[in-house]
């Protein structure tokens, strides 16, 4: 084992969700350790701008446009992946979608599919593909970014909340049935974070205010703060975590 436990040298990574927010701060921060990483979200031109801002810095990053809701968009991924480098250590489930704000009994149709599709079915697939070739080679790391509100409800977050409560299952049926192939899983539930995917929840005063008054730090986090916990998951400090969900909330849920 490497004397810098955290050391991602030679190591290949894809982050979905990676064009901004906690995506983007997970992406950066693999690369400084030493993954190339892949950097994929559904548009192209945010990839490329934040994969060559790593470049940039000296690190190694490419881009690669994906929609998790789309499954040919997922086996396009993974087929450059296998023919471009041959293996996948890290795989970072981080996109989601939550289109649908409001009481969960005027949750339409359209919201909800469009939520299970990216949050449900979305990472089940890409983890699906990660693990085959995780297997393949003899083992690999996958996070998945779940949310407090596989907790605690959210409010007016309803079918946004189910689902990130599936992913924590999730997270722990992998774990369980991929770890005899070296694989390991594990999930990162952050509390209140300021990124765009947050809006609607900052642009709220009276629920930020009552969200804020409820974490014992007394503050959000930005999206930089996620990173390292998705660091440790992924690298040789946590060679015996698996199945773990771990909550970065500021102590929001005690």
């Amino acid at each position: 084992m490497t004397s810098n436990l955290f050391d991602l040298s030679g190591k290949v990574a894809l982050v979905s969700g990676a064009s901004r927010g906690i995506g983007e701060s997970i992406a950066r921060l693999l690369a400084e350790y030493g993954a190339h990483v892949i950097v994929s979200s559904r548009k192209l031109d945010d990839c490329s701008a934040v994969a060559d801002a790593i470049n940039a810095q000296g690190n190694s990053a490419e881009a690669f446009a994906c929609h998790v809701g789309n499954l040919d968009d997922i086996a396009a991924l993974f087929a450059h992946i296998s023919a471009t480098h041959g293996r996948l250590d890290i795989c970072v489930n981080n996109a989601a979608t939550n289109p649908y704000f409001g009481h969960v009994l005027d949750t339409d149709l359209g919201a909800y599919n469009k939520t299970v599709e990216v949050n449900i079915r979305g990472y089940f697939f890409m983890s699906i593909e990660a693990g085959k070739m995780m297997r393949e080679q003899g083992g690999g790391a996958i996070v998945n970014t779940a949310s407090v509100n596989a907790l605690q409800p959210g409010p007016m977050q309803g079918i946004y909340s189910i689902t990130k409560a599936a992913v924590v299952n999730m997270t722990k049926v992998f774990a369980k049935e991929c770890g005899g192939f070296g694989i390991r899983c594990n999930a990162l539930l952050p509390g209140l974070t300021r990124t765009k995917f947050a809006g609607a929840l900052f642009e709220n005063e009276d629920i930020y205010k009552i969200a804020v008054e409820g974490i014992p730090l007394g503050r959000h986090a930005e999206p930089d703060e996620m990173a390292g916990t998705v660091l440790y998951l992924v690298s040789d400090a946590s060679s015996y975590t698996n199945g773990e969900c771990i909550v970065v909330d500021g102590g929001m849920t005690i």
